[in-house]
Parts: structure tokens; C-alpha cells; sequence
């Protein structure tokens, strides 16, 4: 069906367009460079090298890549670094940045769920993190300030693979995961309470 473009919200607002403002280093003290093999980390100090991504959104059709809207659906768009998420009722479309997978060789594209969800998820380092590096913490409790997941996530039905938060707005706009997507907290609590487990994801 036609949408009637008056009615659809955006999750935009100045601090995805003004790269200033979204990507500043938050001073000298540099989060821990914690790390979870096959999902996502937390990076040091943001490197001058990296370049931000803060204009390519635009809207798009679910129509173009679901065949329907049922249980919701939601769009990853790994060029673009956004997301894009369509209720199942179309009433409510929003566009939101990401962060988005390091390297093509930890970028997964394709089709596939939420499973799962989880409030302030607790953040594990694998055994071969530990094993390289047996300083890091051998668990971040769900709601601590330097978990690597922020305040929410959606596991998807690939293992490892979550949509999430982050305490580290840097990360937004950039290649800085391992191959997680990752959203502005208070982004992945709206997306969080409007999808429920069964929704479709794409990743392109």
C-alpha cells in the first residue's frame, strides 16, 4: 500500500548531520579497548584516519526488500550505516545511524530474525580474548558505563550477530565493530520496545 510520506517520523536529528557534534573524542581518557571475537568492541581513542559518515541517509521502500511487513522489519544498510525499521502496520518508519562491521571479512549480509532481547546484556569476553589479553575483565555487568552492548540488544538468528547500543557515541557513523550493528542507546531503546521476537532483518 501507499504510504502517505506526511505521517512517516524520522529518527533524525542535527547530531547525525553535524559531524562535530556526533563523533567528538570524549577527552584524554580513553575507554578500555575491551573486545568480543565475531560480535562487537570497544574501541580506544578515535583515530583522526577514520572518516565519518553523516550524509548518506535517505528514505527508502520496505517494499523494495520484504515481501511484507509482518512482525515488523527492519533494514541494515551497511553503505549507508543506517538502519531503517518499518512496523507491521507500516504506521511507524524510522531512520537511525549505526555503526557498522570493521572489514568486509567480518560483514555478514543477508536475511534472517530477532531471537532474542535483552536488557542491559552482559558483555563476555571469549577464551581467546582472555588469553591475549588476560587483563580484560572476565565479565561487564549489564548497565555498566564501559559495557560494549549500551542498554540493549536484539540477537539475531545469526550466533554472535546483535543489534545493539553503545556507551561510545564515537563508534556511530563508523567501521568499529566486529560485526555487530550498533545504535545510540537511546536509538536502540525505541527500535528495542517497537520490535518483537520474529522480526525480519536484512542486512545489505
Amino acid at each position: 500500500p501507499t504510504r502517505d510520506r506526511k505521517h512517516i517520523s524520522f529518527a533524525l536529528n542535527r547530531r547525525h548531520f553535524v559531524a562535530g557534534a556526533a563523533f567528538t573524542a570524549v577527552g584524554a581518557a580513553a575507554l578500555p579497548a575491551l573486545a568480543m571475537e565475531g560480535s562487537t568492541e570497544m574501541l580506544p581513542g578515535a583515530s583522526s584516519s577514520v572518516r565519518h559518515n553523516a550524509s548518506s541517509f535517505r528514505m527508502l521502500d520496505w517494499q523494495d526488500y520484504f515481501e511484507n511487513t509482518r512482525k515488523g522489519a527492519i533494514l541494515a544498510d551497511l553503505t549507508s550505516r543506517a538502519l531503517h525499521f518499518w512496523s507491521e502496520d507500516q504506521s511507524i518508519y524510522r531512520l537511525y545511524p549505526t555503526s557498522v562491521p570493521l572489514s568486509e571479512d567480518l560483514t555478514r549480509r543477508g536475511r534472517t530474525e530477532v531471537v532474542q532481547k535483552v536488557e542491559n546484556p552482559t558483555w563476555r569476553p571469549t577464551a581467546a580474548m582472555k588469553e591475549r589479553h588476560p587483563e580484560w575483565p572476565d565479565v561487564v555487568e549489564g548497565g555498566a558505563p564501559d559495557n560494549p552492548l549500551g542498554v540493549r540488544a536484539l540477537y539475531l538468528g545469526w550466533p554472535a550477530y546483535r543489534i545493539h547500543g553503545t556507551h561510545d557515541t564515537r563508534k556511530i557513523g563508523r567501521r568499529s565493530s566486529n560485526g555487530c550493528i550498533g545504535l545510540y542507546n537511546e536509538h536502540i531503546e525505541e527500535v528495542f520496545d517497537r520490535t518483537p521476537v520474529g522480526t525480519q532483518v536484512k542486512l545489505i
